[in-house]
């Protein structure tokens, strides 16, 4: 049981030992890339920050001009309403002339008969 034990505790200290090993190699290759690229790292953010303020800008003028168009056609439909209503209000004009000459032109055969049953009576 106590050489069990021992195998047991020298596999833990190598485990251990292996471990901090990697953890020291990792922290090495971290304390690198940090201390040496950090220039670089900010470089590349810069860089990816100017792209998206470019993507941005571009959305932006995008949206601009749908919405310019959007108000010119919002424009033209008012006034293609405009031009239906005032249509609509020429037509009732016109019927309302039309129903008034209807009414001259029966006003207008009533007379001339009048005039023709006056002449016949004058010359009778």
């Amino acid at each position: 049981m106590g050489g069990e034990r021992k195998k047991i505790l020298v596999g833990l200290v190598v485990a251990m030992f292996l471990g901090i090993a990697v953890y020291l190699r990792l922290w090495s290759i971290d304390y690198a890339i940090s201390s040496d690229d950090t220039e670089l790292l900010r470089r590349q953010f810069d860089l990816a920050n100017r792209e998206a303020m470019d993507e941005s800008a571009e959305w932006r003028m995008k949206y601009d001009e749908e919405a310019e168009r959007a108000a010119k056609c919002d424009k033209e439909l008012i006034e293609i309403k405009q031009k239906v209503e005032d249509a609509a209000s020429i037509n009732q004009q016109l019927e309302m002339l039309q129903k008034e000459n209807m009414a001259l032109v029966e006003r207008m055969e009533a007379l001339k008969k009048k005039l023709e049953a006056a002449k016949l009576k004058c010359r009778s």
